[in-house]
């Protein structure tokens, strides 16, 4: 017998992945372990914090929905967003809401394959990374490509709509209610 080659596993077939390969967008998946944290999740995948996107699914209206890329390490800025939209209220959906509207469930959200293709918006701070990550469409599945080919693909609006975390919070929001003790 001759010697054992390794095999390479084949790549998860999710709706995100069939996407990326059917546009014939340069990419690689990564597979981990589920992470206890965005900075788990970054180490695992051998890339910076900052190149770990988030897909935020954000309501407009009825039926009317975007999905915003933040990267890990900063927060979603509501006025930024708001007057770039320029619009006075947005929402986020609910878990089920959000299923209904991408076609996967939380955590697993991404522009990429979702149901509807509705718009995006990247943050522009991910463009000073080489490679991003954006989720696959299923737990610990991450897709990696180059910033430009991303925001490409998805017709992605590049805007400033986030914030370091641990900024101050948008004032127009009431703060989440203490828990009781």
């Amino acid at each position: 017998m001759g010697d054992a080659v390794p095999m390479t596993p084949p790549s998860p077939d999710t709706p995100a992945v069939r996407a990326v390969v059917a546009a014939g967008i340069p990419h690689r998946v990564v597979v981990i372990e589920p992470a206890r944290s965005a900075e788990d999740a970054a180490e695992r995948q051998g890339i910076p914090l900052a190149a770990l996107l988030r897909t935020i699914v954000v309501r407009r209206g009825d039926d009317d929905y975007l999905f915003v890329l933040v990267p890990a390490g900063r927060r979603f800025d509501w006025p930024k967003l708001r007057a770039y939209l320029g619009v006075s209220r947005l929402s986020l959906p609910d878990a089920d809401e959000a299923r209904d509207v991408t076609g996967y469930v939380r955590y697993t959200i991404t522009p990429f394959g979702s149901t509807r293709a509705w718009p995006v918006i990247a943050d522009v701070s991910m463009l000073g990374e080489p490679v991003v990550a954006i989720g696959g469409g299923a737990h610990g599945v991450n897709l990696h490509l180059a910033p430009a080919d991303l925001v490409a693909a998805l017709r992605a609006e590049v805007v400033d709509v986030t914030q370091p975390e641990g900024t101050p919070a948008d004032p127009d929001r009431r703060p989440e209610p203490a828990s009781p003790p």
